[in-house]
C-alpha cells in the first residue's frame, strides 16, 4: 500500500547494518496539522541513499509503503508490527540552518 505525506524532518538516526544483506536507517518526520504527528519512517538497503539529500529541519514529502507482519515469539505469543518504509524523499524546503547547498564551496 503506497501513500505519501509531508512534514519537517525532526531526526535522522544512524544507519544500522542488520545482516550482510540488509541495512536500514530510520528518520522522524513531524507532520503539521491541528494535532501534529511525530512519525518514524525507515529506508532500507538501496533506498538509504534518499536520506543523503536531506538534513534535519528540511521540509519534505515522503512517499512510503505501509508494511505489516505477524510474529510469534518463543513463548507462543503472537505480536503484530507495522513499518512505514520510505522509498522516495522529495525536499520541499531545505532548512536555513542546514548546509546551504552543495554548489557553494567553503
Amino acid at each position: 500500500m503506497a501513500t505519501s505525506t509531508s512534514g519537517i524532518i525532526k531526526k535522522i538516526f544512524p544507519k544500522e547494518d542488520i545482516t550482510e544483506k540488509f541495512s536500514k536507517q530510520e528518520f522522524v518526520v513531524e507532520i503539521p496539522g491541528e494535532y501534529p504527528q511525530t512519525v518514524i519512517f525507515q529506508c532500507t538497503n538501496g533506498k538509504i541513499a534518499e536520506l543523503d539529500k536531506v538534513a534535519e529541519g528540511s521540509e519534505v514529502t515522503v512517499d512510503f509503503n505501509l508494511r505489516g507482519r505477524e510474529w510469534t515469539n518463543p513463548q507462543g505469543e503472537v505480536k503484530y508490527f507495522n513499518t512505514l518504509e520510505a522509498w522516495k524523499i522529495t525536499v520541499v524546503n531545505q532548512n536555513a540552518s542546514s548546509s546551504g547547498g552543495d554548489d557553494i564551496p567553503f
